[in-house]
């Protein structure tokens, strides 16, 4: 499910109990300082992944989104989380540096679609590669492991209405 679905999904959910981490089981508190320690991990391989490209992490996000596919900014600020006008900043500053450009939409040529140029491409395929800690750790899964997992965190964000 994408971010987009997620948000929709999530905000229609009904909101789970609050629970007291401090009586919280053994078990979900070590779940949620492990999911904790991944992210901050991830994020941190992630600025630096996108530093060594030249980008800032908020770059270096909305080209691996672009590099998936092109699309106009209001999509592109839902699926970061924030204000469009923040999305028209970064893609003009993408764009000066010749790694978006902006086109119509063939579907209505009213709007614009930001895309990634090839150079684009390249530098969000050079920061996807040099994240091989969450590669590594997943790559060490067996396949059914994978699957299991993609599961239950997909599982995990449908529940989510914290968004």
């Amino acid at each position: 499910m994408g971010t987009l679905e997620y948000m929709a999904a999530s905000s229609s959910a009904p909101k789970p109990a609050t629970t007291d981490p401090a009586t919280a089981d053994p078990v979900t508190a070590d779940l949620v300082d492990l999911i904790g320690t991944l992210v901050s991990r991830h994020y941190k391989e992630y600025e630096q992944a996108a530093g060594g490209q030249g980008l800032t992490t908020a770059q270096a996000r909305v080209l691996d989104l672009l590099s998936r596919e092109p699309m106009p900014m209001r999509r592109i600020a839902q699926q970061v989380n924030c204000e469009p006008s923040n999305i028209t900043g970064l893609v003009d500053r993408l764009e000066a540096r010749g790694l978006v450009e902006r086109r119509p939409d063939p579907a209505d040529r009213r709007v614009k679609l930001a895309a990634p140029t090839d150079e684009g491409v390249r530098m969000a395929r050079g920061v996807q590669g040099n994240l091989g800690f969450a590669r590594g750790a997943i790559a060490s899964l067996t396949g059914e492991e994978r699957d299991a997992l993609r599961k239950l965190l997909a599982k995990m964000m449908d529940g989510d209405t914290t968004a």
